[in-house]
């Protein structure tokens, strides 16, 4: 339970500095990923999926919670918050599926989304 719940916190800390280089390194060099209906494999991959993300979604703020875990596998819940560039802000909420590797990177991440549309007022992840 505690390495779990360290790495979801990680995890969330990681993609809260938006910083693909620093993140893609938590992944296998052959990571397989699917976010949303995008198909993403390898860690350079990762790193230019997350630039165009980080493109898009302007003052992103991500929460991640721990929902079950065995052996290797875990699965999480998140909500995040971002903006686009006309000021549009969108609360995404999804849940992911990650598989670990014998040294403790994730081999396969498979992400569901859900956005929608808020106002600034309505933010709750300040």
């Amino acid at each position: 339970m505690e390495t779990a719940l360290e790495k979801v916190q990680l995890a969330e800390n990681a993609w809260n500095s938006r910083d693909p280089e620093k993140i893609c390194l938590a992944y296998t060099i052959d990571t397989e990923w699917r976010n949303r209906a995008e198909f993403i494999n390898g860690r350079e991959e990762v790193k230019a999926f997350l630039t165009r993300k980080w493109e898009k979604e302007l003052d992103y703020k991500l929460k991640k919670e721990l929902w079950g875990f065995r052996e290797n596998r875990m699965a999480v819940r998140f909500e995040y918050e971002w903006h686009d560039k006309v000021g549009q802000w969108y609360r995404s909420y999804g849940n992911e599926l990650w598989e670990f590797d014998e040294n403790g990177l994730m081999r396969k991440r498979y992400a569901s989304i859900n956005d929608l549309e808020i106002s600034a007022e309505d933010r709750i992840l300040l």
